[in-house]
């Protein structure tokens, strides 16, 4: 889904996950240029990057800063789940 081709939004998805986020964009038909996620569960991003491989992994979301990343179109999450 993600970098498929220049058509499409830019994503930023924090507490990522497992990328539900994805999931439901693929789901709607929305095309995805490119998907940001910003996760530290290193199991959740192992599953991400198994079903989504062209994801821009971020890591911890104190570390992400709006000034390194291009336009979002966008900006999805949730709260940690812990």
């Amino acid at each position: 889904m993600t970098h498929k081709s220049n058509k499409g939004i830019v994503v930023l998805s924090v507490f990522d996950g497992m990328s539900c986020g994805q999931i439901a964009l693929e789901r709607a038909g929305i095309p995805v240029k490119t998907y940001y996620a910003s996760e530290i569960n290193k199991y959740a991003i192992k599953a991400t990057m198994n079903n989504y491989p062209a994801t821009i992994q971020l890591g911890d979301v104190c570390n992400v800063r709006a000034k390194d990343l291009p336009k979002i179109d966008l900006l999805i999450g949730g709260s940690p789940c812990q």
